[in-house]
């Protein structure tokens, strides 16, 4: 038993043919278009969104500085429902702003650390608690996954759209073979279907 010899037909939407119809060449130009746009526009997404996470990441940086806060009390002991986190327990603090004014809240502190000891918070500009900036190991993935998923939604979005336009010129393609045939059975009185 011998193979078939399969003749793969490049690029045949460019080429004149008998078979082509201008519905052939705009879905080629179409799909060109789409994946040139999903790939520019990908990678400029992606880019953009990098660029802005980024940004935020130096702004969180600006805007908060570590300051020494002092324990008002002995920090309780860890619960053994926490056994898997940082075992650190909340405890009073006060400290002083950056501005010069007092503040006093709760902070995440050592287990068992007794009163009067020093622990580094971070804090805004009015001097109120906020989470320690992310390092830079975390601001590089936070920008890296950022600009791949904006990057992929703005790919995915422009193929998905070329999708859509292909869908719809292939419904007027068979459209046209469609009438073709009719055309055919009616000059011949023929019904073929």
């Amino acid at each position: 038993m011998t193979a078939s010899k399969r003749t793969t037909v490049r690029w045949w939407r460019w080429r004149r043919n008998a078979l082509r119809r201008r519905v052939d060449v705009v879905e080629a130009w179409v799909v060109l278009a789409g994946w040139v746009c999903a790939l520019l526009g990908g990678a400029a997404g992606g880019l953009l969104a990098a660029a802005a996470v980024e940004r935020a990441v130096e702004r969180q940086r600006a805007e908060s500085s570590r300051v020494p806060a002092v324990l008002v009390e002995d920090a309780p002991e860890p619960s053994p429902a926490r056994a898997a986190s940082d075992h650190r327990v909340w405890g009073t603090v006060r400290w002083t702003a950056p501005d010069g004014s007092a503040h006093r809240d709760e902070a995440r502190v050592p287990p068992r650390a007794p009163a009067g000891s020093t622990i580094p918070v971070w804090v805004d500009r009015r001097g109120d608690l906020t989470p320690a900036p992310v390092s830079d190991g975390e601001a590089w993935l936070h920008t890296t996954l950022g600009g791949t998923l904006a990057g992929s939604f703005a790919a995915g979005t422009l193929l998905g759209a070329t999708w859509l336009t292909r869908l719809s010129l292939d419904r007027r393609r068979m459209a046209a073979w469609d009438a073709d045939w009719e055309r055919l059975d009616t000059r011949h009185g023929w019904k073929t279907g």
